[in-house]
């Protein structure tokens, strides 16, 4: 979880400069505004959790072998996000999305601590990218995840 922390802790750095308006401001077309990144970190991490905590309790055991998910962050793949965590074109403020990011990443860290990491490694359910990731290795995915995403909102700042 360490990794996480530092990640989101960064993120958070990388954001608290701008004001309401150039977080809510699109660049270009056909890309997300910096709010829309942040907005699809707090709805991913939300459902991954979710989608943890129902593997564990009625995913079948399926052991499977580390993932190289340390490549999550590099941005020369595209990668298209389900619907179910793309981001809304509702206006809102730094602190609205702080305070869902702080919740969600709340739901992370009572969901691992509630566990035994021998216990996340039995069950796994599949990522698009990866393939079969278990619960330990998807909630480090978590954190590069949004490495991948801050590399995104560095690059929409130099548009801004």
């Amino acid at each position: 979880m360490e990794h996480n922390v530092q990640v989101r802790n960064e993120l958070l750095e990388s954001v608290s400069e701008l004001s309401n308006e150039q977080l809510n401001q699109k660049v270009e077309e056909g890309s997300w505004t910096i709010m829309q990144v942040l907005e699809h970190l707090y709805l991913m991490e939300k459902v991954l959790v979710q989608m943890m905590r129902k593997a564990l309790v009625k995913g079948p055991e399926q052991p499977t072998d580390e993932k190289p998910i340390h490549l999550t962050p590099d941005r020369s793949r595209k990668v298209v996000a389900p619907d179910y965590v793309t981001p809304s074109d509702a206006y809102m403020t730094l602190e609205e999305i702080k305070q869902k990011l702080h919740e969600s990443r709340e739901g992370l860290h009572a969901f691992v601590a509630q566990h035994k990491e021998e216990e996340l490694k039995k069950k796994s359910f599949p990522h698009p990218v990866f393939g079969l990731l278990h619960l330990k290795q998807w909630s480090e995915f978590i954190g590069y995840h949004e490495k991948r995403h801050l590399k995104q909102i560095e690059e929409l700042k130099v548009k801004l």
